[in-house]
């Protein structure tokens, strides 16, 4: 099981010390131990060693973060205001924006289609695990001091709807713009999904902690509403962030059940200002890694390219014919020195191969990977390829344009993603009426051996412990999206109910 199944005693103290940056990892210096410790986590079955190194990446994380502001009021009581004051702020701040956008400014966060693709795919080792903070519950689905933060885990799994599982959404965005795999992404990317993962897997030791991690996250935040805009404006599904949008609302959504988690698990016994103040540790969390700003902020399109084309450059080598040459020098004597790729673009540029601030058509380079006997096609993701194919376009890339779309006719704005899904869809609904229907209906319907599996199970379970353990352990957080989870998460349901 991904959390023991036994009854709650509250934890010690969490680890204490100076205070440390706020967005420092566990053991900074060890390259890739995020990233590997979080591929341990996600796989599910944890042995000793990976809870135990999850309870020191937390603590560790408590440790860095203790000198944080939680930017919690001084006492529970006063969380409702906070929440509200909070969305308020975000309702405003929004509000300006549209104006601004409206009387003509450009878009703060996204420089093209390129940018945006690579703020899916930098943000997904977070997004693939949405929710995990609070699986660790489900095994106390009968202490009614839960209700609130496991009807919020249920439905981040869309309570067992294909199409409204938050992480099974987030897969099929990243599989629709060739964002995968998720290779070369940096260490410190992986910070936010190791803690929850971590917080999920270890419930017993850290319950005021993912509480109050819980209580941060689902705050709804002004980035989160201009993502979702910029989003749409550039032709990409916004779906998963609007979802994040409706269900996170202050009135009945999941921030205001954070809020009454708080009040519902707030110690009457022990020492209710400690509880209090490990509540406020773990909201620090919720912030801890690489923020949603700062992986934006951090897109360097000509470094990205570099990224790419050095990714490339080992499968590459050697790979060229020597009659192929650039400036003199053959491609495989190109590709020979890891740090010669910005020589060789600047040398792609200088022979005309590559004709930056034109569209990309022009450029003898472009025609190599698209079109009619295109030589290195596949070579390269589409999402690779849009990068590439920003690159070049420069500053006109900020229409919007998808690597594989005719450009717009001069004057003429693209359709927003909305825009076009809803001309889709009536186009489909008009040809073949049940066609939508039947297609919503294909996941459920498609055999799967971990689902059969799961129903044997079921069926030959000796009681209701054993039948509930089943059920959690489907709907934990690397099982939660597939078929088997889904079916589980809808069984859990109908018990609960």
């Amino acid at each position: 099981m991904f959390v023991a199944a036994h009854e709650w005693t509250l934890p010690g103290d969490a680890a204490t010390g100076p205070a440390g940056s706020p967005r420092r990892m566990a053991a900074p210096n060890d390259h890739d131990r995020t990233r590997q410790l979080y591929d341990r986590l996600a796989g599910g079955l944890l042995d000793d060693t990976a809870r135990n190194d999850a309870i020191a990446f937390v603590r560790q994380a408590l440790h860095d973060t203790q000198g944080d502001e939680s930017g919690l009021p001084e006492s529970p009581g006063e969380l409702a205001n906070w929440m509200h004051d909070s969305a308020q702020r975000a309702g405003a701040s929004y509000r300006d924006y549209l104006e601004a956008r409206k009387a003509g400014a450009p878009r703060r966060y996204f420089q093209n289609r390129a940018h945006a693709l690579y703020f899916l795919r930098a943000v997904a080792p977070t997004k693939l695990v949405d929710g995990a903070w609070l699986y660790g519950l489900l095994a106390h689905a009968h202490n009614p001091r839960f209700t609130d933060l496991i009807a919020t885990y249920v439905e981040e799994l869309g309570e067992g709807r294909a199409d409204k599982n938050h992480v099974l959404l987030y897969r099929q965005l990243l599989e629709r713009h060739g964002l995968n795999p998720l290779h070369g992404l940096p260490d410190a990317f992986y910070t936010q999904g190791v803690l929850q993962l971590a917080l999920g897997g270890n419930a017993d030791e850290f319950l005021p902690e993912i509480i109050g991690f819980n209580l941060g996250y689902e705050q709804l935040p002004l980035h989160l509403l201009i993502t979702a805009y910029e989003l749409n404006e550039l032709g990409v599904d916004p779906y998963y962030f609007t979802l994040h949008i409706t269900v996170d609302n202050a009135d009945s959504g999941h921030a205001q059940r954070a809020v009454q988690a708080v009040h519902d698990t707030l110690t009457r016994f022990g020492d209710s200002a400690d509880f209090w103040r490990r509540v406020q540790g773990g909201c620090k969390l919720s912030n801890a890694g690489v923020g949603t700003t700062e992986v934006i902020a951090g897109f360097d399109i000509q470094r990205e390219v570099e990224n790419i084309l050095s990714r490339k450059r080992m499968s590459g080598q050697g790979a060229h014919s020597d009659y192929c040459r650039v400036a003199g020098r053959s491609v495989n004597d190109w590709l020979a020195r890891p740090d010669g790729i910005p020589a060789f673009l600047a040398a792609l540029e200088q022979a005309g191969w590559i004709k930056r601030h034109a569209p990309a058509q022009e450029s003898r380079f472009w025609k190599l990977l698209q079109g009619d006997r295109a030589e290195m096609f596949g070579v390269f993701s589409p999402y690779e390829v849009q990068v590439i194919h920003d690159w070049i376009r420069g500053d006109a890339s900020a229409d919007g344009q998808a690597h594989n779309e005719a450009a717009m006719p001069p004057g003429r704005r693209r359709a927003s993603f909305r825009a076009q899904s809803r001309l889709k869809q009536h186009q489909a609904s008009a040809s073949n009426p049940g066609q939508l229907k039947v297609l919503d209906n294909l996941h459920d319907e498609a055999p799967d051996p971990d689902l059969q599996a799961l129903k044997a199970g079921l069926a030959a379970s000796v009681d209701a412990r054993q039948h509930r353990q089943l059920l959690v352990r489907a709907m934990s957080p690397d099982l939660h999206w597939t078929p088997a989870g889904l079916y589980a998460t809808r069984r859990f349901m109908q018990l609960a109910a």
